[in-house]
Formats: structure tokens, C-alpha cells, sequence
């Protein structure tokens, strides 16, 4: 009998994907416990749609990395910041006050997660970091902290 996943199911197949499996596992198991059903032309197509519907997805979410990209690859942030005898700031500039600046500066939302920073930044001067906004898909940012 031919099954479409609905779910992972260690050693037989991952969600998705269509397999043909013996008559006795398939209605015993595999549809009684609703971890597959069975592979008729309404379900095919149900399933193509949905492999569809999130490669859509990945292209657009794709897409808007690059925009992001084209934006605020190679610029830089000034954060101002408060520091104590010696220049050494009070605390250290985080990547949500990085967010945060890059989102009034260049209009961009960033997640504070994605920003990768080399070193801590506990000192005034400049600074890098890369973004990681999609796989494979990067920006690299300079980071100015100066006075307040």
C-alpha cells in the first residue's frame, strides 16, 4: 500500500515523504495511529501543494535577506554609550542595543540572535560583526561606540 508521512517515523520514512509499505504495517500502524495516510490522488495533490506553498515560502523569505542585505552590508552603527575612568563602558554594548540602533538607522529589523559579534564590546572605538540573515547569506556591519 502506498502511504504519504504526516509524520516522522524512525526507520521508515521522514514527513512528506510517500513510500509504499506492506498492507498489515500501513493499516495496523502506520493509519490507525494517524502517522501516515493513505497516498490517493487528493492526498497527492494535497501534499504537492503544501511542497509548494514552503518553497514559496523559503524563496520569499530568501528574497527579503538579500534586500536586507543590499541595505546594511558594509555600513556602520554608531551606539552611544557611558563610560567610567579609563574609557571602559559601563556594562558592554550588546547585539539587542546593536538591533536596536540598526533598526532606527536603517530602518532595518534584525533579530538580536542573528548578529554575531567577534569580541565583547566593553571599550569606545570601532568595531565588526556579521549578520547572519539566511542560510548561506550574510551582511558584515562596523560598529562605531562613542560617547554620550
Amino acid at each position: 500500500m502506498k502511504v504519504i508521512f504526516i509524520q516522522d517515523v524512525k526507520g521508515s520514512a521522514k514527513k512528506g515523504d510517500m513510500k509504499e509499505v506492506a498492507d498489515g504495517y500501513a493499516r495496523n500502524m502506520l493509519l490507525k495511529k494517524g502517522l501516515a495516510v493513505e497516498a490517493t490522488p487528493e492526498n497527492i495533490n494535497k501534499l504537492q501543494g503544501q511542497k509548494a506553498s514552503a518553497q514559496h515560502k523559503k524563496d520569499v523569505e530568501k528574497q527579503n535577506a538579500e534586500e536586507i542585505k543590499a541595505v546594511i552590508d558594509g555600513k556602520t552603527v554608531t551606539i552611544k554609550a557611558k563610560a567610567g575612568t579609563g574609557s571602559r563602558l559601563f556594562g558592554s554594548v550588546t547585539s539587542a542595543q546593536i538591533a536596536q540602533e540598526l533598526e532606527k538607522q536603517y530602518g532595518q529589523k534584525i533579530d538580536k540572535k542573528k548578529i554575531g559579534l567577534k569580541s565583547e564590546i566593553k571599550a569606545f572605538g570601532s568595531f565588526s560583526a556579521e549578520i547572519r540573515l539566511y542560510t548561506g547569506i550574510s551582511a558584515n556591519i562596523g560598529i562605531e561606540v562613542i560617547e554620550a
